[in-house]
């Protein structure tokens, strides 16, 4: 099989081995070959795994993270062996997310060539640049679908404020779901 995949005889692939060129596996009297081994050896390595990450704030947001997780499934599909779907249902802002450890993770052991997400806040609520840098220092890259998401900066802050109040509030409040919309909404309202 491997010399067919190779397409070379049978006694070229033994020469390559006895040449160092190429490695097999032995069981037994066996020689087994790695198939990705075989195509990094042709030149033609796989397409490698990505993720795609979505998150949302709150649990009735669940339709949002739906649809984004079925938006990037058609922005990837077809391009890539493998996709890791990643999801979190908290704030931007909030430290230890599972979905965010476990892509940190996947860079980390090298299963995962690029993150697909929506827009830049949907990764993080601060820090963006920060993240794409220790992706890529990881070799992962950090692909915004949508681009940058044009706000007008007064906007943007009063949006980055209510998102580091909402998640104070929490912690103040313990986390009471009907405590912390309360307080958003008379945040918004200006009272």
């Amino acid at each position: 099989e491997a010399s067919k995949i190779l397409g070379v005889s049978v006694s070229t692939l033994r020469r390559w081995e006895k040449e160092g060129k190429i490695k097999p596996y032995r069981i037994g009297k066996e020689r087994r070959y790695s198939y990705d081994e075989l195509l990094e050896f042709l030149g033609q390595k796989k397409p490698q795994a990505v993720a795609i990450y979505a998150r949302v704030s709150s649990r009735d947001q669940k339709l949002d993270l739906e649809r984004q997780i079925e938006f990037l499934r058609s922005q990837v599909k077809d391009n890539f062996e493998k996709i890791y779907e990643v999801k979190d249902i908290a704030s931007g802002i909030k430290e230890g997310r599972k979905g965010l450890l476990q892509l940190i993770e996947l860079a980390k052991l090298q299963k995962i060539k690029a993150i697909y997400i929506t827009y830049p806040d949907r990764l993080t609520r601060f820090g963006y640049e920060y993240f794409v840098e220790f992706f890529k220092a990881l070799g992962v890259e950090v692909v915004a679908v949508n681009g940058e998401k044009h706000k007008e900066p007064e906007k943007e802050l009063v949006e980055d404020l209510i998102a580091i109040l909402t998640f104070f509030a929490g912690k103040l409040y313990g986390m009471r779901a009907n405590k912390i919309k309360n307080f958003v909404k008379e945040l918004k309202n200006g009272n």
